[in-house]
């Protein structure tokens, strides 16, 4: 059973970024993105205020720049970095920036080509300040190289796959028994944690002591609504609700877990008590939404297509005014990335990629209606890697 990617996939990784520098004339990648340093060098940390930047060369070996509080968890985790320069926080008495301006310069780097996530040389969140890093090193020609990383990560390998399948197993046990817990008079959020503790505590007891969490700030395994309760269920991204659950109420719900960093996404929309005969319209035609999208799923077919297809099925329902967001999104390291069933991208899909399919009808004051689940694209067509029952029967709480 794999639980984390291998060393010998991050060395592939780290030789496909080297090829492509090769190939765009650059002499230098540096990532400052939390995820991306993950994805090249298998190092996590919870990123700051504070810039940290993975360095990957055409020719060497890779450096990180960052604060000394993250040294010692770097070498915890990943062999691949060989240099590791450090400052003691920010903004200290001489600016990170300035040290790493002065660092790649040491290095090598001041006339250099240099590819970047951010040419600014810091993620910049939590009220950081800071002179840009392309600004500190005026010889370098800084050229702006994301994509790099994100065309990369749009096409999952076999190990990939195989831990977004571990995840959508302990995700369906989460959301088994959240669906178990959910009764009139709970409160959502207790629901969530009661759910989320004992599958975490199920997958932690059969993975063993080889299985830990990568995603800081998240349970192993979760299930919840997000607030997405009652009326509330017809706004997408709910945070919370000043109630309990009560009869009559559609919920929306998600699961997943994290399983070495990547995750898969499980969401179903439950009623509490008999459906009404429009909760069951709506429902109805939100399955034949995603299930329309689903089956158009094949290599060569654009994203924007997918779209249009699930959106044509609600509206000739006629519903097409209570559309919300587009039919669904990659999955992966984020819960959201690259490519986005969209009509505004004509991205074909392709064997490899992995995206959620969730349509969906949304009636503010009434309720939502939405189904996701995590599909993988394959040579002929996809396939569901997601499994809950999807039926309105199994998905009544009475």
């Amino acid at each position: 059973m794999k639980l984390k990617i291998s060393y010998e996939e991050y060395k592939r990784r780290v030789k496909k970024v080297k090829e492509e520098l090769s190939n765009r004339n650059l002499d230098l990648l540096l990532l400052t993105g939390d995820k991306s340093i993950f994805y090249i060098c298998g190092f996590t940390h919870i990123a700051t205020e504070r810039p940290a930047v993975l360095g990957v060369p055409l020719d060497g070996d890779l450096f990180f720049m960052g604060p000394l509080l993250e040294a010692d968890h770097m070498r915890l985790q990943t062999s691949l970095v060989k240099e590791i320069r450090t400052y003691i926080d920010y903004p200290g008495e001489k600016h990170p920036i300035k040290l790493f301006a002065k660092w790649l310069t040491e290095l090598g780097f001041g006339k250099s080509r240099i590819g970047a996530d951010n040419p600014m040389g810091a993620t910049g969140i939590y009220g950081y300040v800071g002179p840009p890093l392309n600004e500190e090193m005026p010889e370098a020609k800084f050229i702006k190289s994301g994509d790099i990383i994100w065309n990369m990560r749009l096409i999952k390998s076999s190990e990939e796959v195989e831990l977004i399948r571990e995840s959508a197993k302990w995700g369906n046990l989460a959301h088994h028994l959240l669906q178990e817990y959910t009764s009139p008079g709970m409160w959502d959020a207790e629901v969530s944690m009661l759910a989320s503790y004992e599958a975490s505590s199920i997958m932690k007891k059969t993975l063993g002591l080889e299985y830990e969490p990568i995603r800081a700030g998240r349970t192993p395994a979760s299930a919840g609504f997000r607030g997405q309760v009652g009326w509330k269920s017809a706004i997408p991204h709910s945070i919370g609700i000043g109630r309990n659950i009560q009869e009559g109420d559609i919920l929306v719900t998600g699961a997943g877990a994290d399983v070495g960093g990547y995750s898969s996404e499980l969401e179903r929309t439950m009623i509490v008590g008999k459906p009404s005969a429009k909760q069951e319209r709506y429902f109805e035609v939100m399955v034949k939404s995603q299930e329309a999208a689903m089956d158009a799923m094949a290599p060569g077919v654009k994203c924007s297509e997918i779209d249009r297809i699930a959106n044509k099925v609600i509206a000739e329902a006629g519903y097409g005014n209570l559309i919300r967001h587009h039919t669904g999104h990659g999955i992966g390291l984020e819960g959201h990335e690259p490519p986005w069933l969209d009509v505004g991208n004509d991205l074909e899909l392709k064997p490899g990629m992995i995206v959620s399919c969730e349509p969906g009808i949304y009636e503010i004051g009434y309720g939502g209606f939405r189904h996701s689940d995590t599909i993988l694209i394959t040579g002929e067509g996809c396939e569901v890697i997601t499994y809950y029952p999807r039926d309105l029967e199994s998905l009544t709480i009475l």
